[in-house]
């Protein structure tokens, strides 16, 4: 009877200490270290920025800083960055219904300043992966063609299903009719080169009046320094000039 009785305790006992072990386990379980989930709330700023009129924030991530960084850290970072430019553009939208100052414009050009160079640091290395596997590059191939308008573009590759001389959508709009060579193209052409023309004349004849009045407010000016400042502007002409001579005698 006394066996019967230690056996029954004993059982009582290790019953007990399971107990203790599964209520300790589900009470740590309680406690962890994830990110709070707010919902729609995460596209959203934290409420102590919402009446900020400036809110601190910091530089965009240089190309140096992610060279140095693994490609999952680049991946998570990428995310975070999303994460935050969604929230940005929320906030802006909302400042814009609410006719309201959006604080901080520029954090949406830091974020998409990150973002660019991350894409460019995985291009480098998808780049050199490739060369050292393949020798080529891996990129898509570009070419020079002339567009619909007549003017030169880059043009990247890419798979049809279809060839080209049997795409009749392309074909005949574009080869046949001959879009290029009608007449309005020609004549947009035209006026095209000489609003270009004319760009150039103006930009010419602005930098020869400013050369022209920096004689004049300064004779004694570096004219090495000033050439290669004006390459395209004819110094020697521009010192002749009655503008360039002043109320005195020049020097030159």
């Amino acid at each position: 009877m006394n066996k019967l009785f230690q056996r029954c305790a004993s059982i009582l006992n290790k019953s007990q200490n399971i107990y203790r072990n599964c209520s300790a386990l589900v009470l740590k379980n309680e406690f962890h270290t994830t990110s709070t989930k707010f919902d729609l709330m995460e596209f959203f700023d934290s409420k102590k920025n919402w009446s900020e009129t400036n809110i601190k924030v910091g530089r965009s991530w240089k190309l140096d800083e992610l060279r140095i960084k693994s490609n999952t850290d680049l991946h998570k970072l990428w995310y975070v960055l999303l994460k935050e430019r969604n929230m940005l553009y929320t906030m802006e939208h909302e400042c814009n219904e609410k006719v309201r100052l959006f604080p901080n414009p520029e954090r949406i050009d830091k974020v998409q300043e990150s973002m660019d160079n991350i894409e460019k640091v995985v291009r480098e290395r998808n780049i050199a992966y490739y060369k050292l596997e393949t020798g080529e590059t891996g990129e898509r191939p570009v070419e020079d063609v002339i567009n619909l308008i007549g003017l030169p573009e880059k043009y990247e590759k890419k798979e049809y299903a279809i060839p080209r001389f049997m795409n009749s959508r392309w074909v005949k709009p574009y080869l046949e009719n001959g879009y290029i060579n009608s007449v309005a193209v020609k004549k947009f052409l035209r006026l095209y080169k000489e609003k270009q023309y004319n760009e150039k004349r103006k930009a010419k004849n602005r930098d020869y009046n400013h050369v022209q009045q920096l004689l004049k407010r300064f004779p004694d000016l570096d004219m090495e320094l000033l050439k290669s400042e004006y390459p395209d502007v004819d110094i020697e002409k521009a010192k002749r000039t009655k503008k360039a001579r002043g109320h005195f005698m020049p020097k030159y």
